[in-house]
């Protein structure tokens, strides 16, 4: 065997571990792209599903600011009924 046989097939292993590691890449690749698109609509329908949780936020915002009127008017009431109560026993004792 001549030194130029041994260079030739060392050539050939060389060259058939590259293309069986880029076969690999290559397989590796299509897979991770296959659960990429997977996971994205996994994702999307994950923010579908807590497009609720977020608006939370503002529900409560305007459930306190509800409850602060509640309360107002509640004192603007207790207020009414103590005067009406005044003017009624101011009336029952004269």
């Amino acid at each position: 065997m001549t030194l130029w046989t041994a260079g030739f097939l060392i050539g050939i292993v060389v060259v058939l571990v590259v293309a069986t590691l880029l076969i690999g890449i290559l397989w590796q690749a299509r897979r991770i792209l296959k659960l990429a698109r997977t996971a994205s609509a996994v994702v999307a329908e994950i923010d579908g599903n807590t497009r609720s949780v977020w608006a939370l936020r503002d529900t409560n915002t305007v459930a306190g600011q509800i409850l602060e009127g509640a309360e107002a008017i509640d004192n603007n009431a207790a207020a009414i009924v103590a005067a009406v109560s005044h003017d009624a026993a101011s009336q029952t004792a004269a």
